[in-house]
């Protein structure tokens, strides 16, 4: 957990957060059944499925520049 309170664990967490929600967007059993709320907590994993289908490539970039941040720069 002391690695959340870093910036650059948060960004790690939210990297993963929308990586995993737009993989699950994608699987139709649970697209109607996680993603279907747009208000509270599900909400917040439906924003970030969006964010990461609609941003797909900028958000791949992001994940493989972060990969190689943590395993060469830490």
């Amino acid at each position: 957990i002391p690695a959340v309170y870093s910036l650059d664990g948060l960004l790690v967490f939210g990297l993963l957060l929308v990586c995993t929600c737009a993989y699950l967007r994608k699987v139709p059993r649970l697209r109607t059944w996680l993603l279907s709320e747009r208000r509270g907590v599900w909400g917040v994993c439906h924003k970030a499925a969006v964010i990461g289908t609609r941003l797909h490539v900028a958000v791949s970039v992001s994940c493989l520049l972060m990969a190689l941040y943590v395993l060469v720069g830490k």
